[in-house]
């Protein structure tokens, strides 16, 4: 039992660094749904893993604006992660700013602006740099002040269809492969 403490404590402080590098990573979604399993599995809590918890278990993008802000004062009194304060803002607005685009199919941008505490014209071209870097299917309505997602997107069954198509004619070259193989006593 002794031995199961000190592993959640050593977990515990591990976790808040663990959760900020997979926040500031340009690869995300490698690591994300691990840490997530891994957040709901333990009990140690701070606003940094409360922010990854607010967006990716409860939708609650509110709730995920007021622990970026408690995130930031963490940030900066942990020695070891105060040098990635910006790279953390920059890449948790980035974050919040998809998920919330993958959500709703119409975003005024002023909203966008006022969750991301920006001024309009600058969370305009944060949405264009979001669109490219995230591979969304967006388009900017300047005229309207609006962001218009993309409509259609493929149901589940027809990715399945698509990743296994191609399946029975590589089990077939195999097995001419291989027959070719056994016949040639190779």
């Amino acid at each position: 039992k002794q031995w199961y403490q000190r592993r959640v404590a050593i977990t515990a402080g591990i976790l808040r660094y663990i959760t900020t590098a997979v926040v500031i990573s340009k690869r995300r979604r490698d690591g994300i749904k691990e840490l997530i399993k891994v957040l709901q599995q333990e009990s140690y809590k701070d606003p940094i893993t409360e922010f990854v918890e607010s967006l990716y278990v409860n939708f609650d993008f509110d709730e995920a604006q007021a622990k970026l802000k408690e995130c930031k004062t963490v940030i900066e009194n942990d020695f070891f992660i105060v040098g990635c304060l910006d790279e953390f803002t920059e890449n948790a607005r980035l974050i919040i700013s998809e998920i919330f685009c993958r959500i709703h199919q119409r975003i005024e941008i002023d909203m966008l602006a006022d969750n991301l505490n920006m001024e309009p014209a600058e969370a305009e071209k944060w949405v264009v740099n979001m669109i490219r870097l995230a591979h969304l299917d967006a388009k900017i309505d300047s005229k309207n002040g609006y962001v218009v997602m993309g409509g259609t997107s493929v149901p589940v069954y027809q990715k399945l269809i698509d990743k296994t198509k191609d399946l029975h004619l590589k089990a077939n070259s195999c097995c001419q492969k291989i027959d070719k193989k056994l016949t040639l006593g190779i």
